[in-house]
């Protein structure tokens, strides 16, 4: 169960001219290289993603070998996650920017309050918003990322993955919004929300899991994990998902097993590289294309 969340090869280039992949290279403390500057702002337009972004979900259900189902999957999943925590990264380090400045253009200050208010921080000085979105804008592993799909949408496979590119049982709560649970409770007036790509969901589903109050104690063990310069994982993380499923902790235990399982720890490793290279989106569109190759779709 899921609580709302809010909502071209041509442009890669327009993505590393303005410094997307020098604002990840600064993302981690551990990692000290000189940085310039993100037009943050810019990159975070939907005009700025890869065309492969927006693909449609590829049909799973062709696989009958269980192994290949998994790698088709986690290889569909993974470079969109990635798309999406990148973006994270590079918003979080124009924050950093911000925090830097000795006055706030009124630019600025508009940025802060559209980003506190999709995030959910209140706050009533520019100091006191910056220090809140540090605690809410920031990654989720991709090991966590890639358990929950899998669960919560059958590998994928799940009527409201196939007809609504929904990964992860968001929920919405407006007449018309998604698609009706056949085992909706008598009285229960929500729908499993539809999105116009899987990508879409993914984001929907980060900034879920960044502002819910439901999910502090998973904000909290990123900000702990942080604080020893540890990058975050998605076994550590899993333990403030308690509030996801009516399950609770057996939930939690179900998530960290197929974490485990699946050695998608691996994933956690690959973001953390991927955040500190010269060229992350060029090695997205790698890993697109190696996929297509692979898996022809």
């Amino acid at each position: 169960m899921e609580l709302r969340p809010l909502p071209t090869l041509l442009l890669v280039s327009a993505l590393v001219i303005g410094g997307l992949a020098a604002g990840f290279i600064a993302s981690q403390v551990t990692y000290e290289r000189p940085v310039t500057q993100v037009f943050e702002p810019a990159l975070l337009e939907s005009s700025s993603l890869p065309s492969w972004a927006g693909a449609p979900l590829p049909d799973f259900k062709q696989y009958s070998v269980v192994a290949e189902k998994k790698a088709a999957f986690f290889g569909y999943l993974y470079p969109r996650l990635a798309l999406a925590n990148l973006r994270i990264e590079a918003a979080r380090h124009h924050l950093r920017q911000l925090r830097q400045k000795t006055e706030l253009s009124e630019r600025d200050k508009q940025w802060l309050a559209k980003h506190a208010s999709r995030l959910r921080v209140d706050a009533e000085t520019p100091k006191a918003l910056i220090n809140g979105l540090e605690q809410r804008m920031d990654i989720v592993p991709p090991s966590l990322v890639l358990a929950q799909a899998a669960n919560e949408s059958a590998w994928g496979t799940s009527r409201f993955a196939t007809r609504g590119n929904n990964l992860f049982g968001q929920w919405c709560f407006t007449k018309g919004c998604g698609l009706v649970p056949k085992s909706r409770t008598s009285g229960m007036t929500h729908e499993v929300e539809v999105f116009k790509s899987p990508f879409a969901s993914i984001r929907a589903y980060l900034t879920n899991l960044n502002r819910h109050n439901a999910y502090r104690d998973l904000r909290q063990r990123r900000r702990s994990l942080r604080a020893k310069n540890q990058f975050p994982d998605g076994i550590t993380l899993a333990g403030g998902l308690q509030a996801y499923s009516e399950r609770g902790q057996a939930y939690v235990e179900e998530i960290r097993s197929m974490i485990r399982v699946n050695d998608l720890s691996d994933y956690d490793q690959r973001l953390k590289q991927l955040l500190t290279s010269e060229a992350p989106i060029e090695k997205l569109n790698a890993l697109i294309i190696d996929y297509r190759e692979r898996f022809r779709n």
